[in-house]
């Protein structure tokens, strides 16, 4: 098995530091990684600011092993927790912490998924239907090819993939399956291929790429698991502290600028004459709109060209804290 600094490149990684850098100056800060992956952002947190607690949050085991290994030599300054990224209080509580200085997401599918061929993310290999984050989930992708009724395979294709040749290609799958069990990637973009058109196939890229997609978020209940983990990072941080994520579809980020945006507003009812405290802003948002990469990072790093970028500070205490 390669080592991780040799299969990952971080994604907008000066970027994410710059931001959260002015969080990081007190005498002992903390930063919640909530998806450590092979440990890039983190490594190179630690490396810049030696006073650094970095708690790495994953639900792959295999993630947490290249990780480990590639962070080692920082001793306890690398806290590894294998949990899902919606379990940061519960993370922090455990530990006795109240609030943290910062929270980094790195969102969707990691290049160790991707480049695992037997784990079933890439539709450019043969390789069972799977895609799990967690291999010990009970969930795949063979299950929801194979057992979900059509409605469902259409509603998941359109929601999560924004497919839309949903219909057909839940169509497609019904009737495959009915002759045998459906177990492979290539089987499937082999589906894919005769039931998406082939002029849409010439002017939208792999048509296997929004299928898959689609099948991934549904596996690992990506898009609800982030519904409740942005407002819950916000509501870990200290005053001054920051939250970064970046996201690579439009879906992910809508639900960062979302959950920002609630707490960047005021509460105050409209018509009321005078702004409480209460009802002022929590958060200020740092980002104008979502940022992406430059063409010189795109250009080494391919899979950055999709990545948006949000960040927000609070500014006052949670309204939620206890």
């Amino acid at each position: 098995m390669r080592p991780a600094h040799e299969r990952h490149v971080p994604v907008l990684l000066e970027r994410c530091i710059g931001l959260l850098e002015p969080a990081l100056q007190g005498s002992s800060p903390i930063v919640v990684d909530a998806t450590l992956g092979m440990g890039g952002h983190t490594e190179n947190l630690l490396d810049r600011f030696p006073r650094l607690t970095v708690i790495g949050i994953d639900r792959d085991p295999q993630a947490h092993a290249l990780a480990a290994q590639r962070l080692k030599r920082f001793g306890s300054r690398f806290v590894p927790v294998q949990a899902v990224y919606d379990e940061i209080s519960e993370v922090l509580s455990t530990r006795g912490i109240p609030s943290v200085d910062g929270v980094l997401f790195d969102l969707g599918v990691s290049s160790l998924q991707l480049d695992e061929k037997e784990r079933g993310f890439a539709y450019s290999y043969d390789a069972p239907l799977d895609m799990r984050m967690n291999a010990s989930d009970a969930l795949t992708a063979e299950i929801i090819v194979n057992e979900y009724d059509e409605n469902d395979l259409r509603r998941i294709l359109r929601n999560w993939g924004e497919e839309k040749f949903a219909g057909r290609i839940a169509k497609a799958l019904v009737e495959v399956r009915q002759e045998h069990r459906i177990a492979t990637t290539g089987e499937l973009v082999s589906i894919l291929q005769k039931a998406i058109p082939a002029a849409a196939q010439r002017n939208s890229g792999h048509p296997a790429k929004r299928t898959f997609q689609a099948l991934r978020i549904e596996v690992n209940g990506e898009l609800e698991t982030l519904e409740r983990a942005v407002p819950d990072a916000l509501n870990s941080l200290s005053v001054g502290g920051r939250v970064v994520a970046v996201s690579y579809h439009s879906l992910e980020d809508k639900i960062v600028k979302r959950a920002v945006a609630a707490l960047a507003v005021s509460k105050a009812p409209k018509g009321f004459p005078v702004e409480l405290e209460e009802h002022q802003p929590e958060v200020k948002v740092l980002t104008r709109g979502a940022e992406g990469p430059t063409d010189q990072e795109v250009d080494s790093n391919p899979r950055a060209a999709s990545a948006k970028l949000r960040a927000a500070e609070r500014i006052r205490e949670s309204r939620t804290a206890a």
